[in-house]
């Protein structure tokens, strides 16, 4: 790709479409059977390796999971997951969550959690199903590709950034190709687990995975619309006084 060709739209339609794939990324939790083509999901990683790295470090590592693979890997997992004794005691590379919730963050965690929940008919306690919803992350929740993504461990926090940028860079060229997308922390405990399955080099720390396909529309979980706060909320705005004057 020429990176200083002319834009293919017009300005106008340009912005629409960008701001059409940031504002419909979110996190689908059911996907079709329907595959996707191994050129559809180069074509992605393509064009995110154009996201911004420190230095063009490009700390990135992906891992594509189809088919057998991703079945085999998946039937590990769970079975870990079930053995709930075991599951408890892994530690995670990294510390994705603050260990002592607080607000905001506390109450936005509770209402995103009871929102699917309440969709999906849990009820509060209900630890059976919980963990039954749970458990459907390690199955990429029946997409027909999962992705794991690994960076160098002796890179610093900055390359945690410039991966979130990529990451980001992944979900909006999916939503391009009307394909969903869920980032999911919740490999993390499986780390060292998912590590031999995949002969992952231990010099490389797992920092998410991630489901890709065609959405289910018809799953209810699929409903769940996030809220975000307005930029009021998180913008101070410095110096308008040029604004002012005009």
């Amino acid at each position: 790709m020429n990176r200083m060709m002319a834009p293919p739209l017009d300005a106008q339609a340009l912005r629409r479409a960008v701001d059409w794939a940031i504002a419909t990324r979110r996190s689908v939790r059911a996907y079709l059977p329907r595959p996707v083509p191994r050129e559809e999901v180069e074509a992605i990683l393509s064009i995110a390796r154009y996201s911004a790295s420190g230095m063009n470090m490009q700390p990135w590592h992906v891992h594509v999971l189809t088919g057998t693979a991703k079945a085999r890997l998946s039937a590990a997992i769970a079975a870990l997951d079930d053995d709930h004794g075991r599951s408890g005691e892994l530690l995670e590379p990294y510390d994705y969550y603050p260990r002592e919730w607080f607000s905001p963050y506390l109450e936005r965690r509770r209402k995103v959690g009871w929102d699917l929940y309440g969709l999906l008919g849990i009820a509060k306690g209900d630890k059976q199903r919980m963990h039954v919803q749970h458990g459907r992350n390690y199955r990429f929740f029946d997409a027909p590709v999962g992705l794991f993504f690994t960076v160098d461990r002796e890179l610093q926090e900055g390359s945690l950034l410039d991966y979130g940028m990529f990451l980001q860079s992944v979900m909006v060229a999916a939503r391009a190709r009307n394909l969903h997308t869920c980032p999911q922390a919740a490999f993390l405990k499986f780390h060292r687990q998912i590590a031999d399955v995949l002969d992952i080099p231990g010099g490389q720390m797992l920092v998410c995975g991630m489901s890709l396909g065609y959405a289910d529309t018809s799953s209810i979980e699929n409903s769940l619309v996030t809220e975000r706060e307005p930029v009021s909320a998180f913008t101070t705005f410095h110096d308008t006084s040029k604004e002012t004057r005009a």
